[in-house]
């Protein structure tokens, strides 16, 4: 009988056949950012996914001092692509970070995280499986400057999209720039970046991620969206991080730029990154039932759960100050901390496009791309169990008109956080259900609140702005 071949044997098989130089080693930092080393081709082996290389951990933000910075890093033979951006033939592994001395994985790893999630959720024998799919929009621009100095401080965005332009000379002006919050779904000229999107697509593709579809988005200015199959959450995690990559590499090639950015641009919409997600066990689907919108009880508990620990997930689904530019009441974001099978600003909506009980999921509108994905799908799927186990009733379904509702009954709803700085103090009031399993640990949380104080916050509440010039000049 024939050997079966390993995944160990088909990376090394692949790394001969397609005649590797190099193999590049990525692995992700505290915040949500890939980084990599790379080394060449005859120094890789099988070893390496025993041994692991080393690094220096201290450099990475949020992770070692300079006094414990050795790391090792060791690559996983199922996260293998071929690298279309790197000119020499390159082979790429996403790798798990490990504490060289004890060979355990190191716990600030968001990835160890993911995967404790993972088991954590099998151990509870709620299921066995968690899905994710995230929507990520993301902006194309041609031109992005930035400054910040003690006596300056600007932003300037543009593309050739941008509505802000129709008087521009551009020797010369074609005039096609879609409408402020009227760019969703036109055809060219119009839309002018489908085959920048299709070529993401192809590469997406060619490096074994499944796409469902790609469209323009709302907002003037080049915002996109890309759509991706769902994924188990450490895959759909792994394949958001390269999703970003190729986008990113993608756009670099042609001169443009891409930004996972909440909130680029005032007065139009901003980017989100609706998450889809259900459970399921031994192949079948959990959240299916006969309750509201199709529901089972369970999925209506999964609910319970994200609405009430919702202000605390906000730390990790809407990690950055820019992501409150976004979550404003009064719009169309998603701030209302309640469900609905078709209210758009509830944070929960509950899809109604096919009646398949495979297709039942629910819908976290909330969270933006700038995201950690380990993080921030592990935390929803913490804070979702937590309604199951607790039995928590999500309340009401909101299905009336947001923006018809009396100013007495909409105050009876409850809204996300209106800065990071309140979603961060939700965190250090509201994470024991993150604890559970030890898939979050107390250092996680504390490391995670001080660099997001330390390093966003307390600058941000340091600088001042330019609109408030406009505002106290001449006081």
């Amino acid at each position: 009988m024939a050997k079966t071949a390993t995944p160990v044997d088909k990376v090394l098989s692949f790394i001969k056949s397609k005649k590797i130089k190099f193999i590049d080693l990525k692995f992700m930092d505290f915040p949500g950012q890939w980084q990599h080393f790379t080394v060449p081709a005859t120094q890789f082996n099988a070893d390496s996914f025993v041994n692991g290389y080393g690094f220096d951990g201290s450099s990475i933000r949020g992770w070692k001092a300079i006094n414990e910075s050795d790391m090792l890093i060791i690559p996983d033979p199922a996260s293998l692509f071929f690298d279309p951006f790197i000119e020499a033939p390159t082979a790429s592994l996403i790798c798990d970070v490990y504490e060289p001395s004890t060979k355990e994985k190191y716990s600030r790893c968001p990835r160890n995280i993911a995967q404790k999630a993972e088991a954590h959720l099998k151990s509870t024998g709620i299921a066995d499986t968690v899905y994710f799919g995230p929507e990520a929009e993301f902006f194309v621009f041609d031109d992005v400057k930035f400054d910040s100095r003690p006596n300056s401080c600007f932003y300037h965005v543009d593309s050739q999209e941008g509505r802000w332009n129709t008087g521009k000379d551009e020797n010369p002006n074609l005039a096609y720039k879609p409408r402020y919050k009227e760019g969703y779904f036109p055809v060219p000229p119009s839309d002018s970046l489908n085959d920048l999107r299709n070529e993401m697509v192809m590469e997406l593709m060619e490096c074994g991620i499944d796409v469902e579809a790609q469209h323009h988005e709302v907002a003037s200015g080049g915002q996109c969206e890309i759509d991706l199959k769902f994924a188990p959450l450490v895959k759909a995690s792994d394949e958001l991080l390269l999703f970003k990559y190729i986008v990113k590499n993608t756009a670099r090639k042609r001169n443009k730029t891409v930004t996972y950015m909440p909130k680029p641009i005032q007065g139009d919409n901003g980017s989100g990154m609706h998450v889809h997600t259900s459970l399921w066990k031994k192949g079948k689907p959990l959240f299916a039932g006969g309750g509201y919108a199709g529901l089972s009880e369970d999925a209506l508990y999964f609910i319970g759960g994200i609405l009430k620990h919702a202000a605390s997930l906000c730390a990790f689904t809407n990690p950055t100050t820019n992501s409150y530019k976004r979550l404003v009441p009064g719009f169309e974001a998603p701030v209302n901390l309640a469900y609905s099978q078709r209210n758009r600003s509830a944070a929960v909506r509950i899809p109604m496009y096919s009646t398949s009980p495979k297709s039942k999921r629910v819908e976290f509108r909330c969270p933006d791309p700038s995201a950690n994905p380990y993080l921030a799908f592990s935390a929803m799927l913490m804070a979702g169990l937590d309604g199951i186990i607790n039995r928590i009733d999500p309340g009401e379904p909101l299905d009336k008109d947001i923006y018809d509702m009396p100013p007495e009954e909409l105050q009876n709803v409850p809204s996300t956080p209106g800065s990071l700085e309140e979603a961060i103090k939700a965190l250090a009031n509201d994470h024991e259900f993150l604890l559970k399993g030890d898939v979050f640990t107390e250092d996680v949380i504390e490391t995670w609140i001080k660099y997001k104080l330390e390093k966003e916050i307390k600058p941000m509440a340091l600088q001042p702005h330019p609109y408030e010039f406009g505002l106290y000049y001449d006081v």
